[in-house]
Formats: structure tokens, sequence, C-alpha cells
């Protein structure tokens, strides 16, 4: 019997990666940054979206971002005092691990501190996040602001755990529901019903973890998380 046409075997080998030539590049980008700008930061992203990273792009057209590859983007500054493009780049090389990136300015660290300071964006928390504040839905038509559900939005909800029902072509809620409590690990479930009624407990914001300049190195000072909350 003929093999169907329609079933194919793929060579995983044969599929794209990235090439020697890619790393080349960003090394080669980085260091032209480095030549470029006076300063050099390490930023991570809390709640990550690259939408709000794109405004920041815009925002600070003048300044080079990278983000992801860490291991090249540290070979690019140079991991070790031997290998380091300028001097002291290997202690900024050293604080490229996990989700962190480069900017590269030619504003001190006050200006740039200032402009991160002023930057939060409110969004949608995702699956895996912790919740900020405990959210209960009361007994009875379920509202969203002034307005209700649609009809035929009934059985979605149901299906996320609400314990809902159309009572006279109404979204009703048969009994008070939580949908998550402040410190709990959302679940993809509480994640899409928060969505739902429009809370919006994630914020997009930039932390700047460490400054370079002329040689000079310094870790930048976290806020104390209980003041922030």
């Amino acid at each position: 019997m003929p093999k169907s046409k329609r079933v194919k075997v793929v060579n995983l080998t044969k599929t794209d990666k990235k090439t020697k030539d890619h790393k080349v590049e960003l090394v080669t980008k980085i260091r032209e940054a480095l030549d470029s700008h006076d300063h050099v930061y390490v930023f991570s992203v809390e709640n990550m979206r690259n939408t709000f990273l794109k405004d920041v792009r815009n925002e600070r057209s003048n300044d080079r971002f990278f983000f992801g590859r860490v291991r090249v983007m540290a070979k690019a500054l140079g991991t070790t005092a031997e290998d380091e493009q300028k001097d002291n780049l290997h202690l900024l090389a050293d604080k490229l691990v996990g989700n962190v990136g480069l900017l590269f300015s030619n504003d001190d660290l006050a200006k740039v501190k200032e402009y991160f300071d002023g930057f939060w964006k409110k969004d949608y928390a995702r699956s895996g996040c912790t919740a900020t504040e405990t959210v209960t839905i009361a007994e009875g038509p379920v509202m969203r602001g002034e307005d209700g559900f649609p009809h035929n939005m009934e059985p979605q909800l149901r299906s996320l755990g609400m314990p809902t029902a159309l009572v006279n072509g109404v979204v009703t809620l048969r009994s008070e529901h939580t949908i998550c409590k402040e410190g709990d690990v959302l679940t993809p479930e509480q994640a899409q019903l928060l969505k739902h009624f429009f809370v919006q407990q994630a914020d997009f914001h930039v932390q700047l973890i460490a400054h370079w300049t002329n040689g000079k190195f310094e870790e930048i000072e976290q806020p104390d998380a209980d003041a922030m909350a």
C-alpha cells in the first residue's frame, strides 16, 4: 500500500537554527554600541510584554537595547579581566544571568533611573503569577463594571470554575465565588477569569540591576519589596 502524501517525516536536524553568523552579528552590534555610548546598564523586566518594551524602545530611540542570549552578550563585553573590551566590563558581564538585557545610553544613571521609575504599565496577570489581591464575585447576576456578561459566555464561565447558570437569559452566579485570594499562584483558569472581569494584577516594569561607565562598575540598590507593596 503506498504511503499517504499527507504523512511526512520532518528531520529536525534540517530545521532553522541560530547560526554562528547571528552570534557574530550580535557581538559586533554590542561592541559598536559600546563605542558609541558612555553608559551601559544591565536590566531585568517584571511581567515581560513585547508591546510595552516596544514603547520603551520608541521613547528612548537614542539608546540601544539587547535582550536575550545572555552568554553571547557576556562574551561581547568580555567575561574576564583579560578579554574584557574595556576596564571592569567583566563585572557587568557577571550580572548577565537569567531573564536580563543590556541597555546602552548616553544618559547618566540618575536620568535613566528617573525614566524607568516612572514607567509602569498595568496588565493582566498570567498563569503562574502571584495574585496581588483577593477577588470575590457576589451571588446574583454576573457583572463586570456596569455591564452584564452576554448569555453565550455562560458555558465558558462555568468551564472556568464559576457556578453559573442562565436565569431568564441572564448569566447568574448561584453562590458567591472567589476567583483568587491574595498570594495565590494563579492557575490558567484564574488568570482567564481575572481578564474576563477586567482585573489587572500585573505591572510591567524595567528594573536596573547594574551600571558601568568609564571603567567604573556599580550594582544598583533595589527598592525594598515591602515599601513598594
